[in-house]
């Protein structure tokens, strides 16, 4: 018997709720583990993002309907039902509302499933309350786009209204699909043919010369991704080996690599000369490393599980041509890929992990040799965890400086946005992830 599709979502959802889980792998636990009809499987997708994306002005709009305290399963249960009512065109008001009653009847008493067929219906009678009775405009616009009030006024205070309110509307917006070609198997015309050839709409990247964009279809389920052609991986974060320009025969050392997108494009980009040392804290995570380099059929790259914080432990000084710290980060750059970031995170966070970034920046720093350069990377747009961190770090080492040539290594499009060796993509720029690279190097 084919599962509800409505009630696979709420059980998702509440798992969010609960325990933290990361939607994405969560959602695909869910599809591989029910019996859901596949065309269903687009709608499920929408429900359990689109929930939690628009998360806190769903609250919002039920929060004058309800009249006591409810249970966290019904929250969510009215949450996803309104998210189709409100913003869903092929979900008919009437169909939603009766699946919610459905649901609610079968999993309670009538009580619950009168309150929620109330409550849903109040809504659909009298529309939802009005965004501009909030007086505050960092409120109003935190609930409007469902971010945290708090990092709504970081987002203000480092970049202006105008441009937290941009960010904050592109993170609603879903994101668009893109690959990486492995140039050592194929050119890009080349992967562009074969994809169209498996019925996947396709056209080349905006950003990255060796990136294509997906329009329609699943390039995971092809042999093109299959043969080692492709990796599927964001326009911005295949940056990062453009500025660090791997060349043939050098030692590189990735310290922070799992799930091994960089790293591989690293290898990639040696042309199967060189070698790319590529660590990671978690043995479960070294395997996924591991596994990317088997199926791109790239035989330079030794995967290690191993704290960056202890390399020198492990690696003699001055042993690396170059070095890229990828460093842990909030993710803040990334809501619009994974929207439950928004969810459970304090400003303390960032704080914390600047720390580590710092600390892992001067443990690596003694390895990289003399003239050698050192790309710092993370997937978010806090100052403290990018721009602030490095001036730390040059501060407290003057054998480093500024490698400005790293704007002849990247696409124009991002030249107006470097200052001196750093460059900061907000995600509204051009519709990829933010993110941040700094390109440094060691004085002779």
């Amino acid at each position: 018997m084919k599962q509800n599709v409505r009630e696979l979502a709420l059980d998702g959802l509440v798992q969010v709720e609960k325990s933290g889980a990361y939607s994405n792998l969560l959602l695909n636990n869910l599809i591989e583990k029910s019996s859901i009809d596949k065309k269903d499987v687009g709608l499920l997708t929408e429900i359990v993002y689109g929930t939690i994306q628009r998360r806190d002005t769903l609250d919002y709009y039920l929060q004058p309907f309800l009249r006591k305290k409810i249970e966290l399963w019904v929250k969510v249960l009215l949450r996803l039902s309104l998210y189709q009512m409100l913003y869903l065109d092929r979900v008919p008001e009437r169909a939603a509302i009766h699946e919610a009653v459905e649901i609610a009847k079968r999993r309670s008493h009538k009580g619950i499933a009168g309150l929620v067929n109330g409550v849903l219906r109040s809504i659909q009678r009298e529309g939802v309350p009005s965004l501009d009775e909030i007086k505050s405009p960092e409120k109003r616009l935190a609930i409007a786009t469902s971010h945290p009030e708090w990092l709504v006024k970081e987002w203000i205070e480092a970049y202006g209204i105008e441009t937290a309110r941009q960010m904050c509307e592109v993170n609603l917006l879903p994101p668009v699909p893109t690959a990486r070609v492995n140039v050592t198997k194929a050119s890009v015309e080349a992967a562009l043919k074969m994809l169209e050839t498996e019925g996947i709409q396709v056209k080349r990247g905006d950003l990255s010369e060796d990136a294509i964009q997906i329009e329609k279809g699943n390039v995971a389920h092809t042999e093109a991704f299959q043969e080692g052609v492709l990796s599927i991986q964001d326009e911005s974060s295949m940056l990062v080996a453009r500025a660090l320009d791997p060349e043939a025969g050098e030692i590189i050392l990735d310290s922070c690599a799992a799930p091994g997108g960089k790293t591989t494009h690293i290898a990639e980009r040696l042309g199967g000369t060189g070698k790319v040392i590529s660590l990671d804290l978690h043995p479960h995570k070294v395997r996924l490393i591991q596994q990317q380099a088997k199926r791109l059929q790239l035989e330079n790259v030794e995967a290690k599980a191993l704290d960056a914080r202890k390399v020198q432990e492990h690696f003699e000084q001055e042993s690396f041509d170059k070095v890229l710290v990828d460093a842990p980060c909030s993710g803040f750059g990334v809501i619009r890929r994974k929207p439950d970031i928004k969810m459970g995170k304090q400003k303390e966070d960032s704080e914390r992990l600047a720390n580590i970034q710092l600390s892992i920046l001067e443990k690596v720093a003694p390895l990289l040799k003399k003239g050698g350069r050192l790309v710092y990377s993370t997937c978010t747009i806090e100052k403290v965890e990018n721009e602030q961190v490095i001036e730390q770090f040059l501060q407290s080492h003057p054998e480093f400086e500024w490698d400005t040539t790293v704007k002849e290594r990247l696409p124009k499009a991002v030249h107006p946005y470097v200052v001196e060796g750093g460059l900061q993509i907000l995600p509204h720029y051009f519709a990829t992830d933010g993110f941040y690279i700094a390109c440094l190097r060691k004085k002779v």
